[in-house]
C-alpha cells in the first residue's frame, strides 16, 4: 500500500502477514478446497485475538484502533488477506461488528464477534441488476417482525450464528439481526471460484423475530442515523475492504510474475529482457500503482466520512475491478502454460480478485452509481 504507515501500523501489518504465512500458506489454502466452512474455527479465533474483528468497534465495547484511523487500519489486514488469498469472513464480520457498535445494540452478539467465538454476516445483496435495490419485506405483526424474501450471495451464511438483514418496511429501509436457527430461515449453498470463501442464498419465509431485533431505526429519508445512512456507511466499508484485498492479490500476482520473467530464460535471454514484454510490464505496473492510490484514497475518505466518500469508493471498486482482472489475466499469460495449471499458485489470487470484483456491485454497476452521484451533484 502507498499509505505512510506509523510504526504501530507497520508492526500490525507485519504481524498479520507473519500469522498468515504460518497459518494460511498456499498449500493450506488448497487443502481447504473441500472444507465445508473454508476456514478452521481456531484459526479465526486466533485472528480475532490479533484484532481482525475489533478495529471498527469502540474501546468501551472491547474494540480499539491501532492508529486512531480504524478504517485505514482494517485495510492493512484486508491487503494481507488478498496477498495471501487468506480464508475467513473478514468483510462480513467487520460490517456486522461496526453496525452493532454504531447503534449500541446486541452487545452480547458483538462480544462474541470480537472474541472470534461467533460468526455473523451481512445479508444485503439480492442478486438484482441495480446496486442498492432492496426488496426483502419486513412487516410488523403485533410485537414481532416478519421477514419474507431472498438474499444472495451471503458470505459464510452456513457458518454464521447471526445475520444482519437489510430489508424494507413501510417506513423505508430497516436492519434486523436474525439468528440463523430461526424457523423459516433456510440456507442453500452457492458455488464460488474462490477456494476458501463460502456463499449461500438465504431464504426468509415468514421468519418471525421480536421487535428488539432491529439494529438502529427504520428511515425512509436516509437521514443521518437512520437505516439508510447506516447501510450507506456499511457499503462504503465493505467496498474499501474489498478494494484493499483486491490490490493485495494484484500485488502478489505481479510480484510472482516479475520474479518468473527474470528467472525464466528463453533463447538464451531472460524473459523480462524482451521489449514487447517490458511494455506490458510497464502497463501492469501503472495499473497496480493506480490501484494502490485509488484504494488508499477511498479508505481515507471513508475514514474521514467525507461527503464524496461513497463516490470515491465506487471509483475505486470500478477501476480495480476492471484493471485488476486484466492485470492478473496478463500474469497468467506471461507464465505461459504453467500459469494455467492448478498446481501453480497464481490462480489463487485471480480467484480471489474475481470474487471481490463481483461482490457488492460489479464495475459496471459502480460506474452507473458514479453517474448517479454526478447527476445528483449537478441537480443540486
Amino acid at each position: 500500500m502507498l499509505l505512510e504507515l506509523t510504526p504501530d501500523q507497520e508492526f500490525f501489518r507485519e504481524t498479520t502477514a507473519r500469522f498468515l504465512d504460518d497459518q494460511a500458506p498456499v498449500d493450506a489454502v488448497r487443502g481447504l478446497r473441500d472444507d465445508a466452512a473454508g476456514f478452521a474455527a481456531d484459526y479465526w479465533r486466533r485472528g480475532a485475538e490479533l484484532g481482525w474483528t475489533s478495529l471498527l468497534v469502540g474501546e468501551a465495547a472491547g474494540g480499539g484502533t491501532i492508529s486512531g484511523r480504524a478504517v485505514v487500519d482494517l485495510t492493512l489486514v484486508a491487503f494481507e488477506f488478498g496477498r495471501h488469498a487468506a480464508p475467513g469472513p473478514l468483510v462480513a464480520c467487520n460490517i456486522v461488528a461496526a453496525a452493532l457498535n454504531d447503534t449500541g445494540s446486541h452487545p452480547d452478539v458483538l462480544a462474541a464477534l470480537l472474541s472470534g467465538e461467533a460468526i455473523a454476516s451481512w445479508a444485503y445483496a439480492e442478486g438484482s441488476g441495480r446496486l442498492g435495490d432492496v426488496a426483502l419485506d419486513v412487516r410488523a405483526d403485533g410485537s414481532d417482525l416478519v421477514l419474507n424474501g431472498v438474499k444472495r450471495p451471503v458470505e459464510s451464511a452456513a457458518q454464521a450464528q447471526s445475520l444482519l438483514v437489510t430489508g424494507r418496511s413501510g417506513e423505508g429501509l430497516v436492519q434486523v439481526l436474525v439468528p440463523t436457527d430461526t424457523p423459516g430461515l433456510s440456507v442453500a449453498p452457492l458455488r464460488s471460484v474462490d477456494l476458501t470463501r463460502r456463499f449461500a442464498a438465504v431464504t426468509f419465509e415468514d421468519v418471525r423475530v421480536p421487535a428488539g431485533a432491529v439494529v438502529g431505526a427504520a428511515d425512509a429519508d436516509h437521514a443521518r442515523g437512520g437505516a439508510g445512512a447506516q447501510v450507506a456507511r456499511q457499503l462504503d466499508l465493505a467496498l474499501v475492504m474489498l478494494c484493499a484485498e483486491s490490490v493485495g492479490a494484484m500485488q502478489r500476482g505481479f510480484d510472482m510474475t516479475v520474479e518468473w520473467a527474470l528467472d525464466r530464460y528463453t533463447f538464451g535471454r531472460p524473459l523480462a529482457s524482451y521489449q514487447a514484454l517490458k511494455h506490458r510490464f510497464a502497463d501492469m505496473k501503472t495499473w497496480l500503482e493506480a490501484s494502490h492510490a485509488v484504494s488508499d484514497s477511498a479508505a481515507a475518505a471513508v475514514e474521514a466520512r467525507s461527503p464524496d466518500a461513497s463516490e470515491l469508493a465506487s471509483v475505486a471498486k470500478a477501476f480495480i475491478g476492471d484493471y485488476g482482472a486484466e492485470l492478473l489475466q496478463d500474469c497468467v499469460q506471461l507464465h505461459g502454460g504453467i500459469g494455467l495449471t492448478y498446481e501453480h499458485d497464481l490462480h489463487l489470487f485471480l480467484r480471489r480478485l474475481s470474487v471481490d470484483r463481483a461482490l457488492f456491485g460489479t464495475p459496471a454497476q459502480h460506474r452507473q452509481r458514479i453517474t448517479d452521484f454526478l447527476q445528483q451533484e449537478e441537480a443540486a
